[in-house]
């Protein structure tokens, strides 16, 4: 049985989802050359509009937040049109839909914004080349300034207007994974000696004001946020980081967000330092509403919701593979399986 699955949802007095399933965010660099998305972007989004919710492929939110090629923007008028595109589409299909904004940080790199710098919390770099692109390989970061910073809050704000101008519902903040906002909540990446890292007051305090200024700009009830406590990507694991998470989370509990969602590509992983699984740490810190997500099958994620470890389920690749997952889990259909080959085109 997975009728936990098919609950609706409510995730404030704004929005409610038809069912718990999310699509998760997916990479799929099909953007024009321009950052706009396309039509078959549109059709690929809409055909999956059965699920509870759509949080939409990272986003970025200005030109240097780049990392990898034909990634979609939502910083001009032509990228806010085209997801205007996609919007109505999930919509006249009845579905829901948030933007991912995303600012790649120290993985960004010169040769998608024309020369510059890259921006991160310190000037750490990370080894390795841009995905799909080896020839590119990742240059030191220029530690971002109190006036950086600022702007960088502001860009933050201004896109996720920019996402209420194109018909999102809301907004993810792309809070994990190694990207900018997640560096400076790690001792590896933040390496910083002023009132932005060196404790976790500190480390916590740009990714607060990012969260402060979308909530400010679009309302909480629409503004959600990714993070990842543990499983980093693109940098070193540190113990010390627990406590800036067990800061965090009451925090952001206090801001009542539409959600909070785990960034972790396995939550069967057990880390010592958060006492075991990701989702049981965040779900023994935060009160609010939960999406869990990481290589879960409708039943686990259904039995794992009926035990109250989360509140919703995010599902990436199956969703791919099966642009009517949603129909055949609740039909008990066999699912296509999941291939790398899938990413070469939209289906």
């Amino acid at each position: 049985m997975i009728d936990n699955l098919f609950q609706p949802y409510a995730l404030n007095d704004s929005l409610s989802l038809n069912n718990r399933i999310l699509m998760a965010p997916l990479t799929r660099c099909m953007a024009d050359d321009e950052l706009v998305p396309t039509q078959a972007m549109a059709e690929y989004y809409a055909r999956r509009a059965e699920a509870g919710l759509i949080i939409s492929e990272a986003t970025i939110i200005r030109p240097d937040a780049q990392g990898y090629p034909n990634t979609p923007g939502l910083f001009t008028q032509a990228q806010i049109a085209g997801w205007r595109l996609v919007t109505d589409a999930v919509h006249q299909n009845g579905g829901k839909i948030f933007a991912q904004l995303w600012h790649t940080g120290r993985v960004a790199h010169p040769h998608f914004f024309g020369g510059g710098d890259v921006l991160a919390p310190s000037a750490v770099g990370v080894e390795g080349s841009v995905p799909r692109m080896r020839e590119l390989t990742y240059v030191t970061p220029k530690a971002v300034t109190h006036e950086d910073m600022a702007q960088l809050v502001q860009d933050y704000a201004q896109a996720a207007a920019n996402a209420i101008d194109a018909g999102f519902d809301g907004v993810e903040i792309h809070g994990a994974n190694g990207y900018l906002v997640d560096e400076f909540l790690h001792y590896d990446s933040n390496r910083r000696e002023d009132e932005y890292g060196g404790s976790p007051e500190k480390m916590a305090r740009f990714p607060l004001e990012v969260v402060d200024a979308v909530i400010a700009r679009i309302g909480g009830d629409r503004t959600g946020l990714r993070i990842s406590p543990a499983a980093y990507f693109n940098m070193a694991t540190d113990g010390r980081d627990r406590a800036v998470f067990d800061y965090l989370l009451p925090q952001l509990e206090q801001r009542q967000l539409a959600f909070l969602h785990i960034g972790i590509f396995d939550d069967s992983m057990e880390f010592a330092y958060l006492d075991g699984r990701v989702s049981d740490y965040v779900r023994a810190n935060y009160g609010n509403t939960l999406v869990g997500v990481g290589s879960y099958t409708a039943q686990s994620a259904n039995d794992a919701i009926g035990a109250d470890r989360f509140d919703l389920i995010a599902i990436g690749r199956p969703f791919i593979a099966n642009p009517d997952y949603v129909a055949k889990v609740r039909s008990g259909a066999d699912l296509v399986e999941y291939a790398d080959s899938m990413l070469t085109s939209l289906v």
